[in-house]
């Protein structure tokens, strides 16, 4: 009947009373297990979030009925209907802390581990790194103990995460070896796998080791490729990004254009395309277009956006250096129409570049001028003079110690 209704509310109305239906018989729960699933779907689609919450509420009577292992099944199929609502993440932490107490009070240990792994990898992706780091501490310790090896890759991998998100590199790297290892005794789904490669790449290249981190991008986006997963579009980015950074921009053009690349064509595609333009024709304008075009892909993505500001800044001193080279006294204005950039940030970056010691000179601020001193060259005989006096001084306090010893 609700599948022949006119309308989702009419259906919905109908799922709820069979799901009322007090009968408690082997045919009819399977019947009630049926139309939870397809209640479930068509909430989904109508948007209705709150609802799902009061579903998960309304069937715990129904769940003392049921076996623990299908009552897991529905609570977690509920929880990623929730998740695919958009704007519901307070909605998602709240339901997920609902249940953990609900499954505290049951004593359902199996659910109340995944539903905390769940609500943990929720509250890192709302920036609550405390309270997820406290969450996952209690949790690893007691699956570690149980031993459940899936579940501990999953917890590992979150860790590893929450720890890159704090800047903890060492933690983050500690924690994703500590996944492999539990991976490595277990069949782990393709997703899952890519997943872990994704976040090898990612350490990998903030260790600035870009050409290790573009071959776990490639694993991690082959995997998610075959499985047709949003996150293939994620590792694609990745990788030419580290094309970018190991100064083969000319590639990427090649990689779009490849068979697995065109499926992907898109705003991320386009913003690292035009990256590459930037940095193969070393021109800071271009550079300062894309990430102006580009700002939700590239500055809101704080992976690539890390990386970007140090190209952008490498190739902003290397384009200073090169204008200022022939110069002894220069306006300040004179660089920033050279180099198509507003004066202040110029200013800026050539005071960053003395203090840094680039290149040795001073800003007149009054006259608006940048002063460069020639390299005074150290002649090599100070250096080797003063390391002989050196030695001979040694050799002096030797032979002092010696006659002192023989006085004796």
């Amino acid at each position: 009947m609700a599948q022949e209704a006119k309308d989702a509310s009419e259906s919905i109305s109908i799922l709820y009373r069979v799901l009322e239906d007090p009968s408690s018989s082997a045919d009819a729960l399977r019947v009630k297990e049926l139309a939870i699933t397809n209640l479930t779907n068509y909430l989904t689609k109508e948007n209705r979030a709150e609802d799902l919450r009061n579903l998960l509420t309304q069937l715990r009577l129904f769940f003392a009925l049921i076996p623990k292992a299908k009552t897991a099944k529905i609570v977690r199929g509920i929880i990623d209907a929730v998740a695919k609502i958009p704007g519901t993440s307070e909605l998602q932490i709240s339901l997920c802390k609902e249940m953990v107490e609900w499954t505290r009070t049951e004593k359902r240990t199996f659910l109340r581990q995944r539903v905390e792994a769940r609500l943990a990898a929720l509250l890192l992706e709302n920036q609550e790194y405390t309270q997820a780091l406290t969450l996952l501490s209690g949790l690893i310790k007691e699956v570690r103990r149980l031993d459940d090896k899936l579940l501990l890759v999953d917890i590992d991998l979150l860790e590893s995460k929450l720890h890159f998100s704090l800047r903890n590199l060492p933690k983050a790297k500690a924690s994703l070896t500590a996944a492999r290892t539990a991976a490595n005794a277990i069949y782990v789904p393709p997703s899952q796998q890519g997943t872990i490669d994704l976040q090898s790449g990612i350490l990998h290249a903030e260790e600035k080791d870009y050409k290790t981190a573009y071959s776990y991008f490639f694993e991690a986006f082959e995997a998610f490729n075959s499985l047709e997963d949003p996150k293939a579009i994620f590792s694609l980015k990745y990788m030419l990004l580290c094309k970018i950074m190991v100064n083969q921009a000319d590639d990427v053009a090649g990689i779009i254009s490849s068979k697995a690349g065109l499926k992907y064509l898109g705003p991320d595609v386009d913003a690292m395309k035009a990256v590459a333009d930037a940095y193969s024709k070393r021109s800071l304008k271009y550079f300062e277009t894309a990430l102006g075009d580009y700002r939700a892909q590239l500055e809101e993505d704080p992976i690539v956006h890390r990386h970007l500001s140090s190209l952008y800044n490498t190739l902003l001193e290397q384009n200073l250096c090169r204008l200022i080279e022939p110069y002894s006294r220069v306006e300040i204005a004179h660089i920033a129409e050279m180099i198509e950039l507003p004066i202040n940030h110029v200013e800026k970056k050539l005071s960053q570049m003395i203090l840094d010691k680039k290149f040795a000179g001073t800003l007149d601020q009054g006259a608006g001028c940048l002063i460069i001193f020639e390299d005074t060259k150290t002649e090599e005989i100070f250096p080797a003079t003063l390391e002989t006096i050196t030695n001979v001084g040694k050799v002096v306090d030797s032979l002092y110690m010696r006659s002192a010893k023989i006085m004796a």
